[in-house]
């Protein structure tokens, strides 16, 4: 179990957790339920033949910029707003979008923050005042990384709920959502073991939506299995060696490092 702190909880003592991975479905859904993040994604990905390749950008970014160098990551903001870029909308489509929106970004990045301490909550217990108040604003940099203005985040945990409930109360799950939901959390082209590991991942996203989200996306869950599981994390999880725990960060990082090095020689 985590040793007594005398200090805050960090960005960088949370965000390695493996378990937080847990919530990559219920972000994401949160994320397409908005209709300018929805219909861009949906324009501009391919859940159908590369499901997890939002996923592995989303923790490449995240992981870079709490771990890495300044400059690497500088260097993966600069890639990730490269991408944003051509997320835009054409004249007639039935819902403007562009991906370097403020508000969008922040919505996105209000998902992961939120996720992840509903996550990390479900098995450590609620967070004190003061690691709320930590956690949120080291959270900020997931937005203001890719130029959004640090004001334009919230500034404390009330700020927080109210600014989630008004963006919460706006969210339009559409077909085109529900579309790329199928195709993300029925992955029929992906590999063997991602297929194998859908059942849990389809508990544990409905289980982690609100009631009125999990209808619109039309998901079942099973309580009883959900209560299960979350019983077996909170026993199992915490007692983990840090080194498994941590190993998708180490990958993750090790992996960006790489290709840059690649990239340099190449250039």
């Amino acid at each position: 179990m985590p040793a007594p702190r005398s200090s805050p909880l960090r960005i960088a003592d949370v965000s390695a957790e493996a378990l937080l991975l847990a919530g990559g479905g219920r972000a994401i859904l949160l994320q397409l339920a908005n209709p300018g993040v929805g219909h861009g994604v949906a324009a501009h990905s391919d859940f159908a033949n590369r499901p997890l390749d939002r996923l592995h950008g989303t923790l490449t970014y995240l992981y870079v910029l709490v771990y890495g160098t300044p400059a690497e990551a500088a260097r993966v903001a600069r890639e990730v707003g490269a991408a944003h870029a051509p997320v835009r909308s054409q004249p007639g489509d039935p819902v403007p979008y562009d991906a370097r929106d403020d508000q969008l970004q922040l919505w996105v990045a209000a998902t992961l923050y939120d996720t992840a301490m509903r996550v990390r909550e479900l098995v450590y217990g609620p967070l004190s005042e003061s690691d709320a108040e930590s956690l949120l604003a080291d959270y900020s940099v997931i937005a203001t990384a890719l130029g959004v203005p640090r004001a334009v985040w919230p500034e404390n945990p009330a700020a927080f709920a109210r600014y989630w409930a008004d963006a919460e109360a706006a969210l339009r799950v559409d077909d085109v959502a529900r579309g790329v939901a199928v195709e993300l959390l029925h992955p029929s082209t992906a590999p063997w073991w991602m297929r194998a590991a859908m059942p849990t991942v389809r508990l544990v996203t409905a289980g982690l939506l609100t009631p009125a989200l999990r209808d619109a996306f039309g998901l079942d869950v099973d309580e009883r299995r959900y209560a299960r599981l979350v019983r077996f994390t909170r026993a199992v999880y915490p007692r983990l060696p840090r080194w498994i725990r941590h190993a998708p960060s180490r990958r993750y990082l090790a992996a960006f490092r790489k290709r840059a090095a690649f990239r340099k020689r190449a250039e």
